[in-house]
């Protein structure tokens, strides 16, 4: 798991909560179900089972892989609309390749961040690139849904690409977190992903033994999502583990701990870290399509089959 890393952590900027700062509690731990998305590459459904209270602006969050392709076995998804919120691509392992109808696109690889505004709608494909697809090889990844509020669901779309040397490293003050600050800020260190949505983005690597309590907004949510290894959350010190979401309720700092022992798979506990202000709108989601009434739905599926989020480039370059 490259993604972005230093040497030594101890020559980042630190950070840490102030000791006065309220704990927030751990109101749950979920288990993310498997299954399969666009052409067949295996996911983890991180937000399945929570209510939507605790996850706006969020909306779903898939972990793609960790899957090691033989030759011939690399898959993506087909051309396919979008209308009404962001999808932010963080590519850890591998190469994914996008391109949309809009003229926005490129290839990611190891700590890229592909962040696409559907905003009024588009269509777009995901696939990996062809000596991919011939050589095989490790793929892993996550994909975020950021929801757009009313007055935002139908700007123009927008394409950010996001290099892995981009991001915010900072660390905790014992060296032992390595933190990747990819959207919003952490203690006034800011991501490079531009929001229309009040969001912070981190992924972090928890060295064994190593505890991180850093400052949260106290008007976002807090969420934790382990990618890889055990660890615990909360200064209650509930359990987590690969595949496992991690609810936080109110207050102004989180807690990560990694266990002293990790498994084979991963020598660190790796945990994306998600905090957002909510939006407090009324929510309708089908498909590709989030929009705040029903039918707003009904609007987006006519322009898409009327023609009107785009069309598929002649030539797409995959």
């Amino acid at each position: 798991m490259p993604a972005v890393t230093v040497d030594n952590p101890l020559t980042l900027p630190k950070v840490a909560a102030s000791g006065d700062a309220a704990a927030r509690p751990v109101l749950a731990v979920t288990t993310a179900p498997s299954g399969f998305e666009g052409e067949g590459f295996p996911v983890r459904r991180a937000f399945a089972g929570i209510d939507y209270r605790h996850l706006d602006p969020f909306i779903m969050m898939d972990q793609m892989g960790e899957v090691e392709y033989a030759a011939g076995e690399p898959k993506g998804t087909p051309w396919h609309p979008h209308r009404g919120f962001e999808t932010v691509t963080y590519l850890i392992d591998g190469t994914f390749v996008h391109q949309d109808s809009n003229g926005g696109g490129g290839t990611i690889e190891n700590g890229d961040t592909q962040w696409m505004t559907a905003g009024s709608g588009l269509l777009h494909i995901e696939a990996p690139p062809e000596s991919l697809v011939l050589s095989g090889g490790l793929f892993h990844g996550l994909q975020l849904w950021v929801n757009l509020p009313k007055a935002h669901k139908m700007m123009d779309p927008r394409y950010q690409d996001i290099r892995g040397g981009e991001v915010q490293l900072l660390a905790s003050p014992d060296g032992g977190a390595l933190l990747r600050v990819i959207a919003g800020e952490l203690d006034g260190h800011q991501g490079p992903g531009i929001t229309h949505t009040p969001i912070t983005m981190i992924h972090a690597t928890v060295r064994p033994g190593a505890e991180v309590t850093l400052p949260w907004r106290e008007d976002f949510n807090g969420l934790a999502y382990v990618l890889a290894g055990r660890g615990t959350v909360g200064a209650e010190r509930r359990p987590v583990a690969m595949g496992q979401t991690a609810v936080f309720g109110a207050g102004g700092s989180l807690t990560v701990r990694a266990d002293e022992r990790q498994d084979g798979n991963s020598p660190d506990l790796e945990v994306v870290l998600l905090g957002g202000r909510p939006i407090r709108e009324p929510m309708a989601h089908y498909g590709p399509f989030v929009m705040n009434s029903q039918a707003e739905l009904k609007q987006a599926f006519e322009d898409f089959q009327a023609g009107r989020l785009g069309t598929v480039p002649a030539v797409h370059g995959m």
